[in-house]
């Protein structure tokens, strides 16, 4: 143990050279994005921090834009659920140079569009997005002016759904449920009670072990598909997630950098934690549940 204790891994932050290692964790800066999964993710690595590093966390519910812009002026740490943003990737770690990739989550990110189980049985060619106009009706709602609606999640949620229905030419229009709450609860109901609804949902997401949602296909995503966004006429792109990191507080030799670089877990995993909380369990409770299941997982990422 303490030769393995001593031993340097490829998963180590190392200070850079005339920047002294740092052996106490301080304080830890993590910004907090609006779904259930990343709040998964913020408590077990922040349970983690603090009670086997001692390290200070302090967290900041922050859009993802503003969780970027956080990383430039010092009032963020870490980002620990990022989803592409390869625009703001060039903007703050290649040109500004104030942030840093720290690695895979784990986590395999699925954005699309997705309607209830039952309406596959009641209307099979539902899930064929060519024939949405032919149920345009079905959908119509007093918020979407006559046309069929689109339910949409939190408006800060980057999404190409208004883009895709003007360039897929279908006669529906975007209406926002207003938070990741409020679109669980509507996919929910129309499982529940039978009522036609189509929408904007993803994956790592625990409701899926709950009720059946099944995805739409859209014209297949091809690399660059999506590069003009006033374009896109494809489905989303598979993500791999990452997390981000403060240049500053990587290079600062904090054991907090190289826990969080070593995170890593399965979207069963988050499930599993974001359900807890969805049902009324504290952020510690459920991460500590968790980590006393997966103690041989969480090992491996301690520095």
């Amino acid at each position: 143990m303490i030769l393995a204790g001593c031993a340097a891994t490829d998963a180590e932050i190392t200070a850079p050279p005339g920047v002294p290692g740092n052996t106490a964790c301080g304080d830890v800066r993590i910004a907090v994005n609006p779904w259930s999964g990343y709040a998964a993710n913020v408590a077990v690595v922040a349970r983690l921090l603090e009670t086997e590093l001692g390290c200070t966390v302090t967290t900041a519910e922050l859009t993802e834009a503003n969780s970027w812009a956080g990383l430039a002026d010092g009032t963020v740490d870490v980002i620990l659920e990022n989803w592409g943003h390869d625009d703001l990737k060039k903007k703050y770690i290649d040109d500004q140079r104030v942030a840093v990739e720290l690695g895979l989550t784990g986590n395999k990110g699925v954005i699309g569009w997705y309607v209830p189980q039952w309406m596959t049985k009641t209307y099979p060619d539902i899930t064929n997005y060519r024939k949405l106009n032919d149920h345009a009706d079905l959908f119509r709602t007093e918020r979407s002016e006559g046309k069929g609606q689109f339910l949409a999640g939190d408006p800060s949620f980057v999404t190409n759904d208004s883009t895709l229905i003007t360039n897929l030419k279908l006669d529906y229009t975007v209406v926002y449920a207003g938070s990741e709450d409020k679109l669980i609860a509507a996919f929910r109901k129309a499982q529940t009670e039978k009522t036609p609804l189509i929408g904007y949902f993803y994956e790592p997401q625990w409701l899926l072990s709950e009720i059946d949602l099944v995805r739409v296909p859209l014209p297949l995503y091809r690399p660059g598909c999506d590069a003009d966004p006033d374009k896109v006429a494809c489905d989303y792109q598979p993500y791999d997630l990452d997390k981000i990191g403060r240049k500053a507080f990587v290079d600062s030799g904090t054991p907090a950098a190289s826990l969080i670089k070593n995170f890593t877990w399965t979207n069963d995993d988050q499930n599993q934690v974001a359900r807890q909380m969805t049902k009324g369990a504290d952020a510690d409770e459920a991460a500590q549940t968790w980590l006393d299941a997966n103690r041989t997982v969480w090992e491996a990422w301690l520095p």
